[in-house]
């Protein structure tokens, strides 16, 4: 499948490259709008991934031409721009669709899916691992073209550990992504399932476990074997085409171009002391703007959302005049030295973002706003949350019937009835008095405040609010795992390294620090205050045998759990580690379940431990 991607940001179409890539999508690029009429005019796409402001040609001006030219392949338009102005021009100009900057890159997926059905582009979409095939359009499964008879469930289970290559499973994540939270079983019929599911791949040829037992954390597919080369595709082409796999390669990405956002940064700078000198020129004035535009859409897909927000703003300043006037230039020092400050701090991933809902929770949204809980749906996934919708109270209660899910977001008024939502608040409550319930509602008098909270629910949202608003209050009244609150400092002068270490650990509910100069540690340390320290023993300035001893010999820290990464094994290397203080050790290369179980087990103990001493308190 070809798409052609329109987009001068260099970061971010080198992201999406490797994440379209890495789903088995043909990539061409332009990195400008008149190079990108060309290639669509004089090569076969199913898709255009278009940029809004670009040079030479504009992607509003791109998409007319395209449309007048009687081009009718499907158009996605990724903008900073978010009014219902900017969104009907574009759709009116000829764009199928739009994702505005910044982005979920799953969410950004999904609408590329929708595109190419709706173009009959895609008649199956498929799952590979070596010549196992899954073709999720004929639900028929095959191995070197042998269709394999399996069940509903079989099916459903081996979809998801192809979907997803690289995460471990838990048996209650399976529970709740295979069954709805009214339905599921025991997590013992996991694995009766996974039993079954490796019986019927074995007599086809499939000799080995493809599904590996992690002990003591759940299931992953294994690697798959090297795959047959198809008639028509080198060895080369093999090599340029990724394998599906998750989204740390867009992380990948992140780590290489990470400083190209100081140099965009340098460039508003200069439009700064210009601006103040009074000397701002109109090339620097167009270079300045398009920076930001960049910045705007670029920074929050990749770890400052606040810069995100704050380009934005110098973006708009920026658009109303090259001449500003003497506040207008006020605010936008302001704005540029806030930037400089953000770049100072940590990028957040996504899943660290995300990090307050890291495991799957059953969500009852009840409201009769189908556009609302539309969008609300589509991005439950991402952020944790299995959600169910009931549009009126009948379906409520009957929900509530089959089994209480973990959180409510309740609407209180609903059109055709005269029952009020404070009703089946009130319901709610008297059955499930630790039932977190969210009341989002476009009343707003003191009276339901008063009513709302007299009746228990756990907080009042005014409509409207913003899909992200909404996942956030949910967010603040879910249980949280005990791991969620525990952190984690990790200290290696290999950038690769820590980006790794932080992937693995972040997706178990913990809040990950990274440092890459050991001589920052102390600061770093009184700082973030860890629950446990991973340490590479062998960095410039200070190793870490030595930052092991500061440790240990800190009356305030020095029971903290540390572990040592090295590629050393041998026994004096060994010894003088844990002479140091050491806790543990592992051994590079670093195994993903290792890492993880090693971590949780040091942090569990630690806790309960601690709750031992309250205890004899």
């Amino acid at each position: 499948m070809k798409i052609l991607l329109v987009e001068d940001d260099v970061l971010l179409s080198t992201t999406l490259f490797e994440l379209l890539s890495a789903n088995r999508y043909t990539i061409d690029i332009a990195s400008n709008g008149q190079a990108g009429l060309e290639l669509a005019l004089s090569n076969e796409y199913e898709l255009i991934l278009l940029d809004w402001l670009i040079p030479k040609l504009d992607g509003i001006s791109l998409c007319q031409q395209l449309r007048l030219q009687g081009y009718r392949k499907s158009i996605l338009l990724l903008t900073g721009k978010n009014s219902n102005a900017d969104i009907v021009a574009g759709l009116d100009a000829g764009a199928d669709d739009y994702v505005i900057k910044p982005f979920n890159p799953e969410a950004l997926l999904a609408r590329i899916r929708s595109l190419l059905r709706r173009n009959g582009a895609i008649s199956s979409s498929t799952l590979t691992w070596g010549n196992l095939c899954l073709d999720q359009s004929a639900g028929r499964v095959t191995y070197n073209e042998q269709e394999i008879p399996l069940t509903a469930t079989e099916y459903k289970l081996l979809e998801l550990f192809l979907q997803n290559p690289d995460r471990i499973f838990s048996r209650a994540v399976i529970l709740d992504r295979l069954w709805g939270f009214d339905d599921a079983p025991t997590e013992n019929a996991v694995s009766t399932h996974i039993k079954d599911l490796r019986k019927k791949l074995k007599p086809v040829g499939i000799a080995e476990e493809f599904i590996e037992t992690v002990y003591g954390m759940g299931y992953r597919l294994k690697p798959a074997p090297h795959r047959s080369i198809f008639v028509g595709e080198t060895n080369q082409d093999s090599k340029k085409k990724p394998s599906p796999k998750d989204m740390t390669s867009v992380n990948r990405v992140l780590e290489r171009f990470r400083n190209s956002f100081a140099g965009q940064v340098v460039v508003l700078d200069r439009a700064k002391v210009a601006l103040l000198a009074g000397n701002f020129n109109e090339d620097l004035h167009q270079h300045a703007l398009h920076e930001a535009h960049k910045l705007a859409g670029s920074m929050g897909s990749f770890g400052y959302p606040e810069g995100s927000r704050l380009a934005r703003k110098i973006e708009h300043l920026l658009l109303q005049d090259s001449s500003l006037s003497p506040d207008k230039i006020s605010d936008f020092s302001q704005l540029v030295t806030a930037l400089q400050q953000e770049l100072t701090k940590p990028a957040v991933t996504s899943t660290t973002q995300n990090s307050t809902i890291n495991q799957t929770y059953r969500l009852l949204v009840i409201d009769d706003d189908t556009t609302l809980t539309e969008k609300l749906q589509a991005e439950a996934d991402s952020w944790g949350i299995r959600m169910k919708v009931a549009p009126n109270l009948a379906t409520a209660r009957s929900l509530f019937s089959l089994k209480t899910p973990d959180a409510v977001l309740l609407d209180l008024s609903f059109t055709g009835v005269e029952e009020d939502g404070l009703i089946l608040l009130r319901e709610i409550v008297e059955r499930s008095p630790n039932l977190p319930v969210i009341v989002f509602t476009g009343r707003d008098t003191l009276a339901d405040r008063l009513a709302v909270s007299r009746l228990g629910a756990r907080q009042f949202l005014h409509k409207p609010a913003t899909t992200e608003q909404i996942f956030q209050a949910i967010a603040r009244v879910l249980p949280q795992p005990q791991t969620s609150e525990a952190k984690v400092l990790i200290v290696d002068d290999d950038p690769v390294m820590l980006a790794g270490l932080s992937d693995l650990l972040t997706p178990w509910g913990l809040e990950v620090t990274t440092l890459s100069q050991s001589q920052q540690f102390w600061k770093v340390l009184i700082a973030t205050s860890p629950n446990l320290i991973v340490l590479d023993l062998e960095m410039p300035i200070v190793n870490g045998l030595e930052l092991c001893q500061v440790v240990r010999q800190d009356a305030q820290w020095g029971d903290l759990p540390i572990l040592v990464v090295t590629a050393h094994t041998e026994p004096e290397f060994l010894q003088q580690a844990f002479a140091a203080g050491a806790d543990d050790f592992i051994s590079k290369p670093v195994l993903g379940p290792e890492l993880v179980t090693r971590v949780l087990s040091r942090i569990q103990r630690r806790h309960w431990r601690s709750q031992a001493g309250r205890s004899k308190a």
